[in-house]
């Protein structure tokens, strides 16, 4: 069974996988990275104006064969505008 890395990566601080995962195949590796990405997501601060994240999906060849992008941008806005 081959092996996926998902490299996250919040604008700051890059996280390497260094375990992987056994997936059966691409499809099963883009199904884990969205629930690692939709965790994050129900996670992000409110109270910041911007944050950014970035999953990397690297085979066992250390190829990124995938990658997720997920922002969040707030904007407080005046009142009546």
């Amino acid at each position: 069974m081959p092996r996926y890395f998902i490299d996250l990566h919040d604008g700051t601080q890059p996280i390497k996988d260094e375990v992987g995962f056994d997936l059966p195949d691409l499809p099963a590796a883009r199904a884990k990275v969205a629930r690692i990405m939709s965790a994050i997501a129900r996670d992000m601060l409110p109270d910041v104006e911007r944050q950014d994240y970035v999953a990397g999906v690297r085979d066992d060849g250390g190829n990124v064969v995938y990658r997720v992008r997920l922002s969040l941008a707030t904007e407080l806005l005046e009142a009546g505008a």
